[in-house]
Formats: structure tokens, C-alpha cells, sequence
């Protein structure tokens, strides 16, 4: 195996992000950005964002994970508490999450730290699941070793027979995660690999904001 990939360029030319027009909040300028992106269209899912862990092994490992809601509070993501993420998160609840949006050539870095949310919360979001992801919650012990396929739909099988004619509660062992944010990084791709950066830090309970190099 041997590609060359030298060739691919790109030259960013959309946007800038300029000190003078910033808000006061990080989470006014991710809104912003958010909107902004859903607007222009191009982009399947713009709550698909990147989770970052440092594992039980560690390693850190990245994987998409979908945001599900978002405010002052931080960011919240549903998933397996027993999953290697959930475990991961256990043993070291500082995580990261980055938005890459193509098509307005911007990024979003969250360094944050992981909190369970509450079990009511979880609940009512779960009930709003299509059936078939309240039966898969069931079904997968999510990053455990399985022999087969098969086993996995025959397990789905089998409990969409056992809740046939009833509501499915929610597993237990799943719920949501709430990242609380320390530090926002916010970048714009410019000309000549110039970029944009721009840093909002949580520093006694306020936010300071610098630039850095691109």
C-alpha cells in the first residue's frame, strides 16, 4: 500500500474571524456557528462531533459521537455507560470534542470534563428514540467481543418479541453525558494556511480571549 497524498490542496477562503466582532461567550459564538452551518447546507449531520478519551489503556482514542443538546451548561452526548468510552470517561472525565465543518471551513475544539446527566433527563430522551435504537440500547453491549452478527440480530429478535406490546424501558447502564467546557478554541480557515484561532479560556469563573498562531 502507497498513496501519495502531497498534491491535495485546498486554498480556505469563506470567512474570517475577527477579534472586534466576537461575543462575550464561547457559547454564543458556537450557536452562532452552529446555525450558520445548518443554514448553508452541505453538511449531513452538523451535530457529529469528535469525542476524545484517554482510555483505561492509556491511549487516546477519538471516535463521532452525536450532540444532542447544548447550552451554558455544556454539551450532551447519549451513549453505553459500560462502553469503552463510559469507561474511559470513569477513570479520567477530562475529555475533548471538535467540530469540523467543511462547509464553511470552520472547527470547534471543546476541552471539557464529562459528567453523567440525570437519570429523568435520560429517561425522557430515550422514550423520544425511534423503537429500533431503544431495542439496539438493549441488544449491544457496546464494545464488548461478539463471535457473530448473527447473535447481535438474533438478541434484537428476541426482545422485539419481548416488547412486543409494551414500552421499552431504559437500560440502566445507559444515559447521557454532559461536557462542561474549559476552554473553546474556534478556528477559520484563511488564505496561505493563515488561519484564524481564536481561544476563549475559563479563567476565575470568566472568560479571557487570545489569539494564536495558525
Amino acid at each position: 500500500m502507497n498513496k501519495d497524498l502531497t498534491n491535495y490542496r485546498k486554498s480556505y477562503e469563506k470567512s474570517e474571524l475577527n477579534e472586534e466582532y466576537l461575543p462575550d461567550s464561547p457559547f454564543s459564538l458556537f450557536s452562532n456557528w452552529f446555525n450558520e452551518v445548518e443554514e448553508a447546507g452541505g453538511v449531513d449531520e452538523a451535530n457529529a462531533m469528535t469525542l476524545t478519551t484517554l482510555g483505561v489503556d492509556g491511549f487516546p482514542k477519538a471516535r463521532i459521537v452525536l450532540l444532542k443538546h447544548y447550552d451554558t451548561e455544556g454539551f450532551v452526548f447519549y451513549t453505553n455507560y459500560n462502553s469503552e468510552k463510559g469507561n474511559a470517561i470513569d477513570n479520567n472525565n477530562n475529555v475533548c470534542l471538535s467540530f469540523f465543518w467543511p462547509n464553511l471551513e470552520r472547527q470547534v475544539i471543546i476541552k471539557g470534563k464529562a459528567l453523567k446527566i440525570d437519570e429523568k433527563s435520560s429517561t425522557s430522551y430515550f422514550k423520544s428514540r425511534p423503537r429500533g435504537s431503544q431495542l439496539g440500547a438493549w441488544a449491544s453491549n457496546q464494545s464488548e467481543h461478539i463471535d457473530s452478527r448473527e447473535i447481535l440480530e438474533q438478541k434484537l429478535k428476541s426482545l422485539e418479541e419481548q416488547y412486543q406490546n409494551t414500552d421499552i424501558p431504559k437500560p440502566p447502564f445507559w444515559g447521557g453525558y454532559c461536557v462542561s467546557p474549559v476552554e473553546f478554541e474556534f478556528w477559520q480557515g484563511r488564505p496561505n494556511r493563515l488561519h484564524d484561532r481564536i481561544r476563549f479560556k475559563l479563567e476565575n469563573n470568566s472568560w479571557s480571549i487570545d489569539r494564536l498562531s495558525p
